[in-house]
C-alpha cells in the first residue's frame, strides 16, 4: 500500500521554482529520508505535503486519495503528522497537556477519548516521567521528543520529521535515534529532513536527495551517498 505519492509537483515563488517536478512514493512502513543543501528545497516540500502551501503543478496523493488541493487542518485529519525544525510547545501546559490538546484537535476527538492513547505515546517517546511536568522546564532533548509525541498524537499514517536532531549533543542524539527506531519498528511510515546524516541512515529504508527544488537521486543510502553527482553537490567534494 502506498501511504504518498507525488507526482510532478512544482511550486514557485514568484520568478524562484523552489519545487520543480518532484516525483516519489512511500510505501506504508517505510522511512525515507530527506537531504540536501539548504535552499534546496526541502521544508518547501514538507509544507506541500502537509498542504501548508499547495503546488503550482502536479498531484499529492494521500492514502489513494488526491489532496493537493485539501487544506492543511483537513490533512491533519486524514493522517498527516509532522514535527517542526524549532519545538514550540505550550509552555505553560504540562506534557501530558499538550499531548492531549493534540490529539483533541487533530482527531477530532473529546479528550477523554484520546487520554489513554496519549499516555502509550508518552511510554514510546521516553516521557512518561516529565508527563506533569511544565513544557517549559524540558531540555532541548525532551522538547525534541515532545515535539515528536505531539506529532504522534494526532494520529497520523504518515509521520513527518523535520531536522529533529538538529541541536543535540551525540549522546542525546542517539537517544532520539533510538526513540524513532522503536516507532519505526512498530510499522510507523517516516519521512525525515536532517543534516545530522549517520542519525538519519541509521533508521531510513532510502534516501531522497534534492538540489535546487529537483530530486537528483533516490535510493538506497548506501547506493546514494556513495554517488559521485551526491558527494559534488551535497556535500561540497570534488570527487
Amino acid at each position: 500500500m502506498t501511504v504518498l505519492e507525488l507526482t510532478n509537483v512544482s511550486k514557485s515563488f514568484g520568478a524562484l521554482k523552489v519545487t520543480d517536478d518532484v516525483s516519489f512514493a512511500v510505501p506504508k512502513g517505510q522511512a525515507l529520508g530527506i537531504i540536501g543543501p539548504n535552499g534546496a528545497g526541502k521544508s518547501t516540500l514538507f509544507n506541500l505535503i502537509t498542504g501548508n502551501y499547495l503546488a503550482d503543478a502536479g498531484t499529492v496523493t494521500f492514502l489513494g486519495q488526491d489532496v493537493t488541493r485539501v487544506p492543511a487542518m483537513t490533512r491533519v485529519r486524514m493522517g498527516v503528522g509532522r514535527s517542526f525544525q524549532i519545538p514550540q510547545p505550550f509552555e505553560g501546559l504540562t506534557v501530558f497537556e499538550n499531548l492531549l490538546t493534540a490529539a483533541a484537535f487533530g482527531q477530532g476527538k473529546r479528550e477523554a477519548e484520546v487520554e489513554a492513547g496519549c499516555a502509550a505515546i508518552l511510554r514510546d517517546t521516553e516521557l512518561l516521567r516529565r508527563a506533569n511536568d511544565l513544557a517549559g522546564s524540558l531540555s532541548l532533548l525532551d522538547r525534541k521528543r515532545l515535539e515528536m509525541a505531539r506529532a504522534m498524537a494526532t494520529g497520523p499514517e504518515l509521520l513527518l520529521l523535520d531536522e529533529i536532531a538538529g541541536g543535540l549533543t551525540e549522546g542525546e542524539c542517539q537517544a532520539l535515534v533510538a526513540t524513532i527506531k522503536a516507532l519505526h519498528t512498530k510499522g510507523t511510515t517516516i519521512i525525515w529532513i536532517e543534516h545530522v546524516l549517520h542519525a538519519l541512515t541509521s533508521v531510513v529504508e532510502r534516501l531522497l536527495v534534492l538540489d535546487f527544488g529537483k530530486v537528483i537521486g533516490i535510493g538506497a543510502p548506501a547506493e546514494i551517498m556513495a554517488s559521485r553527482q551526491v558527494q559534488e553537490i551535497y556535500l561540497g567534494l570534488e570527487v
